[in-house]
């Protein structure tokens, strides 16, 4: 009964077993009849009614439809947890926010007021980015659980980001794009605006002379993307650092540099980041392989200049070169969704900071 469903959508060349950790499932190979996602859809409310869910994945120039038992419908969500998180991670940044330097005299100290201007910038860009994975994901019918942040109160942001777990296969690439690109774009919409406004606070000094009038002191600078060095050209008429001066960052400032660093990051084309996902999307599974691996070693070569990497690369070739399939991964982008994932890979070189951070020491 099960081959008459797929002969339906398949001319079967081959009926396969394989295994899925300990279970045995059946795999037909052959060619589909119609348009994949056509012949998806046609095939999927069959094997729904028998209780059974269909992978379409391609085989050369044949497809391949695995059949496995339908998945158990997902657990829901704890919004008490997120919502826990979420207020841990606002303390853990207003605290690391108001921890203040003031390099105009030297001297430390604690202001609430900047602190809060932190915690606020830094957790609207994280939950922009969040929520829109989650409104897409829903939005495409992709369960999803709530955003998650992870307080860090050690840490130089207060917070290691935020996380949303998709609980189970999406539909297609077009969908995987769609809830992928939706993060980044989100979070890019917030983080400019507040960039440019911490930038407008934020002084600008001669280096030497800071480094001269505070020799105990260790500074850091952030690196430069081509957005951020754009940004610092729109507001402050100049490129900075210009070998002289620099600007000495507000929390404000800081937190929209670390947005757009983090969404940098996640536009990696690598595993199961954000960037991932949109290189999967538009070129197909085994190109996203080739592509996961090339990162990490990409990433261990750029460790020399930057000793971060080698960590990223490490994480990347370990973790990142599994992924959730696609219910339908073969039908490709059409021609507005490919131009979708293209911008996301501009942005990616916009965004993308070579040397995040580097110490200067003073004299």
């Amino acid at each position: 009964m099960l081959r008459t469903v797929v002969a339906e959508v398949m001319l079967i060349d081959a009926i396969e077993t394989v295994r899925r950790g300990e279970l045995e499932a059946p795999r037909f190979v052959g060619r589909l009849r119609l348009e994949a996602q056509a012949a998806y859809d046609q095939v999927s409310p069959r094997l729904q009614a028998m209780g059974l869910l269909g992978l379409l994945q391609e085989e050369g120039d044949r497809a391949a439809l695995v059949v496995l038992p339908a998945l158990a419908p997902p657990p829901p969500s704890r919004l008490w947890l997120a919502l826990l998180l979420f207020f841990l991670t606002v303390a853990s940044t207003i605290l690391v926010g108001s921890a203040h330097f003031d390099v105009e005299t030297g001297t430390a100290g604690w202001n609430i007021g900047k602190g809060i201007a932190f915690s606020a910038a830094i957790l609207g860009i994280l939950l922009a980015h969040e929520l829109g994975h989650y409104i897409v994901a829903r939005r495409e019918g992709v369960a999803v659980s709530y955003p998650f942040f992870i307080p860090m109160p050690l840490f130089l942001l207060g917070t290691m980001g935020a996380f949303i777990s998709i609980k189970e296969p999406v539909p297609n690439r077009r969908a995987l794009l769609a809830i992928a690109i939706a993060g980044p774009l989100a979070g890019l919409v917030v983080a400019i605006p507040v960039l440019i406004i911490g930038l407008a606070l934020s002084p600008v000094h001669n280096v030497v002379e800071m480094q001269a009038a505070l020799p105990d002191t260790v500074f850091f600078t952030e690196g430069n993307s081509i957005l951020y060095a754009a940004l610092k050209l729109l507001v402050f008429g100049r490129f900075l650092p210009d070998g002289n001066e620099d600007v000495y960052l507000h929390p404000v400032a800081l937190a929209g540099w670390a947005g757009l660093l983090v969404t940098g990051l996640n536009l990696l084309p690598a595993g199961q980041l954000d960037g991932g996902h949109i290189f999967y999307a538009l070129f197909g599974p085994k190109a996203a392989q080739f592509m996961s691996m090339a990162v990490a070693v990409g990433l261990l070569a750029m460790g020399f200049i930057w000793s971060g990497w080698f960590l990223w690369a490490i994480i990347i070739a370990l973790l990142g070169q599994s992924r959730s399939p696609l219910l339908n991964e073969i039908t490709p982008l059409d021609r507005r969704w490919r131009a979708l994932a293209i911008l996301g890979i501009i942005v990616f070189v916009l965004v993308f900071t070579p040397v995040p951070i580097e110490e200067l020491v003073g004299v």
